[in-house]
Parts: C-alpha cells; structure tokens; sequence
C-alpha cells in the first residue's frame, strides 16, 4: 500500500450523505501521500454500492479525479453490503488484478445503469494497464477510504 487517504460526508456515522465531495477528498490524500498523480493510476476499483444515488456520485468524483482513461470497475455487486468486508475484498481484487495484469470478469452483472460510467467487465478480462490502482469503499455516515495500491 501507497498511500491512504479517508474522508467522512456526514454530520455523525449513523445518517448516510453520499458526497462526491468526499469521495473526491480520499482519494486525492491517498495519491499525494503515495507521492503519484492521477496519470500515474490506470484502475480504479469502486465501492459500487448498487445505489443508483451513490453509484453516481462515487463514479462522477472518479471521473473529476482521474479522467476519462482510468478503468473503474466495482466488485460490490459481487460482495454484498458487508461494508468493512467488502472494503477489504475490494483491495484484494485490486492487490490481485495488479499482480496478474488482468481485471477478473465481474460475476452476476449482466448491464450497468447508464448513468453509472463504470467500465465493468462482463464478459472476458481485460488487460489491466499500469502498476499502480485504487480501491475506494464507502461506509455508514459517508465514510470514504482511498487506497493506492502497488504490485512489485
């Protein structure tokens, strides 16, 4: 691990406040704590809360963060809602895509809300670029954690 970086959106940890916002917080402390630019990262592994509400406000903080190249995926449909668990099941599947070069096909998705740009792989995997990734979650009370992540 690179860098961390977490933000929280909301006024105390019971009451969800999806903010794109602090999304956009997290990750951007864990690109200058990992001393990299968002060139530098070519994936991004998304929370992907299944939401339409928060699946687009976390994909559209993505996109102002990293543009328009960065491969975003989400595992979360996969995981459930688990929270703390599906945070660290998403930073093993990055961990993973990294090491073997190739973002795995995302199990049980068949289409994407068209509002939601995510790039999620149905089908086959597609070659993973780069060698360094993010993995974002979400938590209760808008909690946000970013971290980059590297394979050497």
């Amino acid at each position: 691990m690179l860098g961390y970086g977490a933000s929280t959106d909301a006024y105390h940890a019971t009451t969800p406040a999806p903010d794109g916002a602090g999304v956009e917080r997290a990750m951007r402390a864990a690109l200058a704590e990992a001393g990299l630019g968002s060139d530098d990262i070519g994936h991004v592994n998304a929370h992907g809360t299944s939401t339409p509400l928060n699946d687009v406000t976390e994909a559209a903080a993505v996109r102002r963060v990293f543009g328009g190249d960065t491969v975003i995926t989400s595992t979360k449909g996969v995981t459930g809602h688990p929270l703390g668990a599906a945070g660290a099941i998403e930073a093993v599947y990055t961990v993973l895509a990294l090491r073997h070069g190739l973002i795995p096909p995302t199990a049980n998705v068949q289409a994407v809300e068209p509002a939601v740009d995510l790039d999620v792989v149905v089908d086959l995997p597609r070659k993973n670029q780069g060698t360094a990734a993010v993995s974002n979650s979400l938590g209760f009370g808008g909690h946000n954690t970013a971290l980059v992540i590297a394979v050497t």
